[in-house]
């Protein structure tokens, strides 16, 4: 019998949440357009996936934070405030 389509969209997310260390995490999220249009003009400029890219400028910001944190007395963390351009 034929699936439907939630049942195919089911599947899907499923094969997809499993990566090779199965650590896949789904994210649903909305975001402005200018937000949108600037993680695929990121993506596209260096050549990886939305994805990809969104994963390395996370991981960025996390090693600043860590990095900033690090001169700090006492290691605390600091609040980092993000202006939308």
């Amino acid at each position: 019998m034929a699936k439907s389509n939630a049942q195919r969209q089911a599947a899907y997310r499923a094969r997809h949440l499993k990566n090779e260390d199965s650590l896949g995490e789904r994210l649903n999220l909305i975001v402005d357009l200018h937000t949108k249009l600037a993680l695929e003009r990121w993506a596209k400029c260096y050549g990886v996936t939305q994805k990809q890219a969104l994963c390395y400028l996370i991981a960025k910001a996390q090693q600043a934070a860590l990095d900033q944190a690090a001169t700090l007395p006492n290691g605390r963390m600091i609040i980092m405030t993000v202006r939308y351009v």
